[in-house]
């Protein structure tokens, strides 16, 4: 029982230090964000690194689900004569929830790892007070270039993501459900309305907040040791995925209930 209560009270504590530390780090970035000197070139570079790069495995994975949910709906639907629904339930999915999620947490996944590794590199090394030392500021040249170009990839990637897995998805109905593609995207304009895109498109820019700020804070937070690498890049992709299907249905409920007072 006291092994038990130690493991509880160790998890407990391990949250309230996540949520502590990585609120002060968003409070400090944001502080420092707003004075000189900015760093353009290196919010360039991470955009190169953590955007373009992302960008084939995006498309792949994008285009996977887009095939795959346009063939399940459609054996689905098929055995109650329902096909021709197929274009309205698979535009839906892929924009308001299958674009956002999966590629946030393909995201996570390649981005939130490399910056938690990185950053925790640097930090095991002393890199980070040797930045202290020369009078610049680690949180400028670190943490607010890495999280500005999240903002920026991760919206951009979701909706190329939307793009290719409605071209999957066409595709697939076209070969395996035989319905014109003409037909299929008449409906995909038929169905999304703007209250459905922004609901998707909203989500990102939350996901790669909380994608960016966590890998950071483990990064920073790392001791001395390479195993310390391996936790904090554990640690980043776990929580940064668990917070990005919470906070997927509380984003979700929001605009359920502005889409339902709307009407």
């Amino acid at each position: 029982m006291s092994a038990f209560a130690m493991s509880i009270g160790s998890f407990v504590l391990s949250q309230i230090k996540l949520v502590g530390g990585s609120w002060l780090l968003l409070i400090q970035s944001v502080k420092e964000s707003i004075r000189p000197p900015y760093y353009p070139g290196l919010i360039i570079y991470h955009l190169n690194h953590v955007g373009i790069r992302s960008l084939g495995l995006i498309v792949v994975t994008a285009l996977s689900i887009g095939m795959v949910i346009s063939l399940q709906f459609g054996l689905g639907l098929e055995k109650f004569g329902m096909k021709l629904y197929v274009p309205r339930m698979v535009s839906l999915a892929i924009v308001k929830e299958m674009g956002p999620v999966l590629t946030s947490l393909m995201f996570a996944a390649r981005v939130g790892a490399g910056i938690a590794s990185e950053v925790a590199s640097m930090s095991v090394t002393q890199q980070i007070d040797a930045i202290r030392a020369l009078g610049t500021s680690p949180i400028k040249k670190i943490v607010i270039p890495r999280v500005i170009a999240c903002l920026i990839a991760l919206p951009a990637l979701v909706l190329i993501a939307n793009f290719v897995g409605l071209f999957g998805a066409a595709l697939i109905a076209n070969l395996e459900l035989n319905i014109d593609v003409g037909f299929f995207l008449l409906k995909v304009y038929q169905s999304v309305f703007f209250i459905d895109f922004m609901s998707g498109f909203a989500k990102p820019f939350v996901f790669a907040f909380f994608i960016s700020i966590i890998a950071c804070h483990y990064g920073l937070s790392a001791k001395a040791g390479t195993k310390a690498v391996g936790m904090a890049t554990r640690h980043s992709v776990v929580v940064s995925s668990i917070l990005i299907v919470i906070s997927d249905f509380f984003i979700s409920k929001v605009f359920w209930i502005i889409e339902k007072w709307a009407l």
